[in-house]
């Protein structure tokens, strides 16, 4: 039982369908890692293995750590960047089935840094799929000029046939800075025209926002509501977007 518990308003519990927070692990010990989970693991329902980060450290520590985080019923999942390099090398059989050794249980395809044809991105969402991966896709391009070339209308279109390919969450790009890149400005402020315009055509439990800064979370939860997905949260992060979604910040209090 929590203290005040009287006073904090009612959440979605896990498994949750809506109102998923997406935590990025940019390299975290098993043990720093486990005691976070001990007091906010309630609050995550995806994590991310950041960019490359899980080539880099020893496999049973990885192994260690999905495990961990799948105790606290969290789905873990490595960053589309690996799967880049893997498309990248010619890789990709090989990298669903190291994924499945290791233990993750869901699996991000992007090309926000290489290029990959839209119909390869499509097959390789299938492929996921059919290897019984939960499987994140995402939208966007991590370079700012590649990335303002999309238009609103081919955002809204990827987001769909991924949907329509089997992607369960599409990710929209808004990388750890969340500026000049997708439904953010270049001060990293929201453009809630855009936001708007994509949730017009999209049910919006289809959709994952990074959403790395407190601005942009409190934002979203504002114009979309309680139950926005938010990812790309820093492990410190944690427990303040849930403040934010719960009315507990001065942001928030009296309006969610």
């Amino acid at each position: 039982m929590k203290s005040f518990e009287f006073l904090l308003p009612d959440r979605i519990s896990k498994p949750r369908d809506s109102g998923l927070t997406m935590v990025l692990d940019k390299g975290l010990g098993l043990k720093n890692a486990e005691s976070l989970m001990e007091i906010s693991g309630e609050y995550v329902d995806l994590l991310k293995f950041g960019w490359g980060t899980s080539i880099l450290h020893d496999k049973d520590l990885i192994k260690d750590k999905v495990k961990m985080y799948q105790s606290f019923n969290i789905k873990a999942f490595t960053g589309g960047t690996l799967f880049e390099l893997a498309c990248l090398n010619n890789k990709i059989d090989e990298v669903f089935e190291e994924s499945k050794s290791i233990g993750f249980d869901a699996i991000e395809i992007s090309n926000g840094s290489i290029d990959m044809g839209e119909d390869d991105k499509l097959s390789f969402i299938k492929e996921a799929k059919n290897n019984g991966f939960f499987v994140l896709s995402e939208v966007g391009k991590k370079n700012i000029t590649k990335d303002k070339s999309i238009s609103l209308d081919e955002r809204i279109d990827s987001i769909k046939e991924e949907i329509n390919a089997g992607s369960d969450l599409v990710i929209m790009e808004g990388r750890e800075s969340g500026k000049s890149i997708g439904i953010y400005d270049d001060t990293g402020e929201v453009k809630l025209d855009v936001v708007n315009a994509i949730i017009d055509k999209i049910d919006v439990n289809n959709i994952l926002w990074e959403a790395p800064n407190k601005n942009q979370q409190v934002n979203l939860v504002l114009n979309i509501g309680q139950n926005v997905n938010l990812g790309n949260i820093s492990t410190t992060d944690i427990t303040s977007v849930e403040s934010i979604r719960r009315g507990l910040r001065g942001d928030t209090v009296g309006k969610v």
